[in-house]
């Protein structure tokens, strides 16, 4: 069965369980999402659910877009999103919010994790750096050789260093749901989520139980 919803990360609280052991958990703000179109294998050489999140004013997206959600009726959205299922049991047009989970389900956050720019070795992969004596006046956070002169005679392409830290899709699996909140749109999960506040999430049944 498809399960699988588009929502924005709130943020961390606790939740106390019955023996009064408290559990770190991440809020998200899930749906209601739209579907907006069924892939199919024998149209789009694969099987899928294609979802809309957060509708938003016409202005604010192409109209190609608007074309696509007017097929159906539905509002302008402004995340439209794809998950992968074997067995569909939605129709489009249909409305999907996190009723589609229960409490003590296992399920996949996928998110943006927060961008930091550049940042040297030190900080991006957790290099000793250098000496803090012998001479060594400049070189306490710098990463040190970087190979040979001779044969290769270069760096091998994906070796660490300064670079572009952050803003990186990221999944965080099998995270285990303990609160179920349809009246207001919630889920909640044990454990930390990628992305800052506010960020967009998407939920899917975990892959790996």
């Amino acid at each position: 069965m498809f399960k699988g919803l588009i929502g924005k990360k709130i943020g961390m609280t606790q939740i106390f369980d019955e023996t009064g052991v408290s559990m770190p958990v991440t809020l998200l703000e899930a749906g209601p999402c739209f579907v907006t179109q069924i892939r199919t294998p024998g149209k789009e050489g694969y099987s899928a659910v294609q979802l809309g999140f957060e509708e938003i004013k016409p202005k604010r997206i192409t109209a190609g877009e608007l074309g696509h959600l007017k097929r159906n009726t539905l509002p302008p959205m402004r995340y439209i999103r794809e998950f992968r299922a074997k067995e569909i049991q939605v129709s489009e047009g249909d409305k999907v919010d996190v009723a589609l989970f229960a409490i003590g389900e296992r399920v996949d956050v996928m998110g943006t994790t927060k961008g930091k720019g550049f940042a040297g070795a030190v900080k991006r992969y957790h290099f000793h750096g250098g000496p803090k004596t012998h001479g060594q006046s400049d070189r306490h956070r710098a990463p040190g050789s970087r190979g040979s002169t001779t044969t290769p005679g270069r760096v091998f392409k994906g070796a660490r260093g300064p670079g572009h830290m952050g803003n990186d899709r990221v999944t965080a699996q099998n995270l285990r749901v303990v609160l179920v909140d349809v009246e207001r749109n919630l889920i909640g999960v044990v454990g930390s989520v990628p992305g800052p506040r506010g960020g967009l999430v998407l939920i899917r049944e975990a892959r790996k139980q």
